[in-house]
């Protein structure tokens, strides 16, 4: 399984882009792939050519309304069970004895 962290930005397009980030969600949704948004990207888990290929997918859709499209991504690829997406926050948050964060 991968852990797959991307940004994806359609440049020349101003200066707020959730709009665009939207689009993208709409197509990892339709993916069917365990996905977390947060305030700087996405992590989508799956399997490497399912998450590549959703990946490809977004910028694709970007460039239908840019030029250019920029994108940044990470990947964490470990053999084994899925889950990964809350197993990694969860395993810091038992050793911290609380939840991460400060979401307010």
């Amino acid at each position: 399984m991968v852990l797959l962290e991307m940004s994806i930005v359609p440049l020349g397009l101003g200066e707020s882009v959730s709009q665009y980030v939207a689009e993208c969600v709409e197509l990892i949704d339709q993916s069917g792939l365990d996905y977390e948004l947060h305030s700087m990207g996405t992590i989508v888990e799956g399997e490497l050519p399912e998450v590549l290929a959703l990946m490809q997918s977004c910028i694709e859709k970007l460039a239908e309304s840019s030029n250019r499209v920029t994108c940044t991504a990470k990947l964490d690829y470990r053999k084994g069970s899925g889950g990964r997406l809350q197993a990694k926050v969860a395993s810091v948050e038992s050793k911290l004895g609380r939840a991460a964060g400060r979401g307010g």
